[in-house]
């Protein structure tokens, strides 16, 4: 079967094309729109659809709409209830349903040739879950968790996967959502909601949870496999902080308390879920899911002998799961992920033509992997643009800013090239056969959805790379399926001595990251990066600046 998933409704539109069982291609609107998060989470955006992002998975794959088999929509108005009735404030969600119930004929103009009669809805958290417990790699029969602000009528679904079958167990219904809850204290601490709650878990760190038993009262488990979490008096806690306010120990100790509660309240619905299913494998997404803090607490004090996130856990990922779920139900075996390089890509030709058409000075060196080693070992900064670009939020060596970990300024260098907040941290990649010695925790990890200890001994040789807590939210690079960057790695630590590379999203703040070759020189441009490794092409930025360069691309 060819089935194209949509995800639309909420944010992060997205789309996913799985023939037969394996997926094709996946991408996010926001990386062809060059809007973040493609659009804001309101229900007057709710018609908007990844148009440009469905287009290209069909193109991607040699099909037009008339091609397909079915198509998954992640979202059922028929199970979704008034806003009013759910206990939320939201006037004007009725809009939003709507739109969802009119998503074929929306479909239809957007995809011409396709049939709306082939639109299927599929439940939200159901979607979610597929996108987990399908896409797993040797996950079998195994358990599920989804969490996130908001689905249909609920906030969080615990399910099993039996076969080709999600069996649910328990769904919380709203107003309660551990999502929407994290939701309001990003916005609080001055943050964009729905965007921003990786910034309140990075302030978290810098805090204490001192404000743990207040909280306490308002989010908790229940005991049943579902919790409360709603009426949390904000304001009553912590002052608010405007926007272009600097942050106070206030507001670090409330994201610390907040933190504490999410993962005290994680582990009660993991323990419940392991005790009604007792399976091995634990499987997550949602939103929630993002929170690598939390997931490395569940995986270290959990009862599952194996926790994997979806790397697209948010509602992105949803696009991938409902395109997977109708696949399993029409009889096709889904085919587990094999990476998160789903998105575009570019030949080495077509890359050359790009770079002659912008009359940039660039050349092809022997190797470009030891190439960017040697930039980096001399404390260069590095765009490294390769292969397919990720689907999901995390910079996974295609789509990547490199440096040097062993000079602590970089962390600062790389906030400033980034015009991001400094008690941001940056993450490492590491070759998978030599992250032991170095970090303690979930291994493999090739998606940077858990946090690891950093060995107290290597703490001072990669200090760029090592949080205020003296963890590091890590990337595992296996030799295998990624030879260019383990090929770069190994020559880095030949001429340094260390095994670990400094890896953050290419893009500056509030932008998507970047994924054609126009907005990959767009950002190399515009921001103080010393080189751009596209493809097996290398371009300097004192070439790129050089007068006389630029006189004769003029002429």
């Amino acid at each position: 079967m060819r089935i194209l998933g949509i995800n639309a409704l909420f944010h992060d539109p997205a789309a996913a094309l799985v023939i037969d069982g394996r997926t094709v291609a996946a991408a996010e609107e926001e990386r062809f729109s060059r809007r973040k998060h493609g659009k804001r989470p309101v229900p007057f955006s709710a018609w908007e659809l990844p148009e440009k992002a469905a287009a290209w998975c069909l193109k991607r794959a040699g099909l037009r709409p008339q091609d397909l088999d079915a198509v998954a929509y992640s979202f059922d108005p028929q199970l979704a209830r008034p806003a009013e009735e759910m206990g939320l404030d939201d006037p004007w969600d009725h809009l939003r349903l709507t739109y969802a119930r009119e998503a074929p004929g929306f479909l239809k103009t957007a995809l011409p040739g396709l049939d709306p009669g082939l639109v299927r809805f599929v439940p939200h958290h159901m979607a979610h879950a597929a996108s987990g417990a399908f896409a797993a790699p040797g996950a079998g029969d195994c358990s599920v968790l989804v969490l996130d602000g908001r689905g249909e009528r609920a906030s969080h679904l615990a399910a099993r996967r039996v076969h080709d079958r999600l069996e649910s167990l328990y769904s919380q219904e709203l107003p309660h959502s551990l999502g929407l809850v994290y939701e309001e204290l990003t916005d609080h601490l001055g943050f964009l909601r729905s965007s921003d709650e990786f910034k309140v878990m990075a302030l978290a760190s810098h805090g204490r949870p001192r404000m743990l038993p207040e909280l306490r009262r308002y989010v908790y488990p229940t005991g049943d496999g579902g919790f409360h979490a709603t009426g949390v008096p904000w304001a009553e806690l912590c002052p608010r902080r405007r926007p272009d306010e600097a942050w106070t120990q206030d507001h670090a100790d409330i994201a610390a308390s907040a933190q504490a509660v999410l993962e005290e309240t994680l582990l009660d619905l993991v323990r419940w879920l392991h005790g009604q299913t007792h399976d091995r494998v634990l499987t997550l997404a949602g939103g929630v899911a993002l929170n690598c803090v939390a997931n490395s607490r569940i995986a270290r004090e959990g009862p599952f002998d194996r926790v994997w996130v979806q790397p697209a856990a948010g509602d992105a990922g949803t696009a991938l799961g409902g395109a997977l779920l109708l696949a399993a139900g029409g009889g096709d075996e889904p085919e587990p992920m094999h990476g998160a390089d789903l998105g575009r890509d570019w030949s080495d030709a077509e890359l050359g033509a790009w770079l002659k058409t912008a009359a940039v000075p660039f050349d092809r060196p022997a190797d470009i992997a030891a190439t960017v080693a040697g930039a980096l070992a001399d404390n260069q900064i590095v765009a490294w643009f390769q292969g397919r670009s990720e689907y999901g939020p995390r910079a996974l060596g295609h789509r990547s800013l490199l440096a040097h970990p062993g000079h602590a300024g970089n962390l600062e260098r790389l906030n400033d090239v980034k015009g991001r907040e400094q008690f941001r941290p940056v993450a490492p990649m590491v070759l998978q056969e030599r992250a032991a010695e170095i970090f303690d925790g979930v291994l493999p990890s090739p998606y940077m959805l858990f946090v690891h200890e950093v060995a107290p001994q290597w703490r001072e040789r990669i200090p760029a790379v090592v949080h205020v807590d003296g963890t590091a939210r890590i990337q595992t690079v296996d030799r295998q399926a990624e030879p260019l960057v383990a090929r770069m790695l190994g020559e880095f630590e030949r001429l340094t001595g260390l095994p670990v590379v400094v890896n953050t999203s290419l893009n500056t703040a509030g932008r998507p990251m970047v994924d054609d070759p126009r907005d990959a020189l767009e950002c190399f441009g515009s921001s103080p990066v010393d080189l751009l490794a596209i493809g097996p092409y290398a371009v300097r930025r004192g070439d790129f600046f050089r007068s006389d360069d630029t006189d004769d691309a003029a002429r």
